[in-house]
C-alpha cells in the first residue's frame, strides 16, 4: 500500500469539511472508495462530476482502478469548474 496525499478543491472540499487528507491505496479506485466511506452524503455526489491529477498527471478517460499512486503521491480532486 502506498500513502500520500487527497487535495480537494472548490465543491470537494466543501463538501468533505477539508482541504486534503492522508491516503493508503495502490489505486485512484481504491482511495475514492476510501474517501466515500469516510464523507457519505454529498462528496460521494460530488465525485462522480470530477476530474483527477494523479502526481500531476490527468486520469482522463482511464479506469480508476488501473491508475496506480506512488509512495508519497498526490490525488487532485477537481470539481467542474465554470467561467474561464
Amino acid at each position: 500500500m502506498a500513502t500520500g496525499t487527497i487535495r480537494y478543491w472548490a465543491a470537494a472540499k466543501s463538501a468533505a469539511g477539508l482541504a486534503e487528507e492522508p491516503y493508503e491505496a495502490e489505486t485512484l479506485a481504491q482511495a475514492l472508495d476510501a474517501a466515500r466511506v469516510r464523507h457519505p452524503g454529498e462528496l460521494v455526489r460530488v465525485l462522480q462530476r470530477c476530474s483527477f491529477l494523479v502526481d500531476g498527471d490527468p486520469v482522463g478517460t482511464r479506469a480508476h482502478e488501473t491508475v496506480r499512486l506512488a509512495e508519497g503521491g498526490t490525488v487532485e480532486v477537481l470539481p467542474p469548474f465554470a467561467g474561464g
